[in-house]
């Protein structure tokens, strides 16, 4: 059991596996993929696929989970409170649409991703064949910040 969870816990599934998660994505992804010494390049591409891979899912699945949770008043209050805060943070997505969108998801900062971009799209009522070439190539200039940025700060400790 021990060799198969060896052979299933690659680095490159590591990476893939943390870009998909909601709150670390590709900010958390490119970096571990670096301090586990995988070619930057080679992390930067699994990154990014790793990390757009949930998009569809949220973008033609939210609306209907959040329907189907909000039918019990416990998964209501959680539901609610998610949108709240998501529109809390769109209003640039509001003000400025598709461009809104993709800058909310290329700039880098905690609370911005494909995650909450994703949701951000659902709620705003912005159509898939926009939302998601905004979120992909957001995402894109997103990876190559932190990708720059990691480069740099790991290249400096090899010193």
């Amino acid at each position: 059991m021990l060799e198969f969870l060896k052979t299933v816990l690659t680095n490159e599934f590591k990476v893939i596996f943390t870009a998909a998660l909601p709150v670390i994505e590709i900010k958390g992804a490119i970096p571990l993929g670096l301090s586990l010494g995988m070619n930057p390049w080679h992390t930067l591409l699994i990154s990014l696929l790793g990390s757009i891979m949930p998009v569809p899912f949220i973008l033609f699945g939210i609306r209907p989970v959040f329907n189907w949770l909000k039918h019990a008043a416990f998964f209501r209050k959680i539901t609610d409170r998610i949108e709240s805060k998501t529109l809390n943070k769109s209003h640039r997505i509001q003000k400025y649409g598709v461009w809104g969108l993709f800058l909310f998801v290329a700039i880098p900062l905690p609370g911005t991703g494909v995650w909450t971009g994703s949701l951000a799209a659902v709620l705003l009522d912005i159509r898939f064949k926009w939302a998601f070439p905004a979120i992909l190539i957001g995402n894109l200039v997103a990876g190559i910040i932190i990708f720059s940025l990691s480069n740099g700060v790991i290249s400096l400790f090899r010193f």
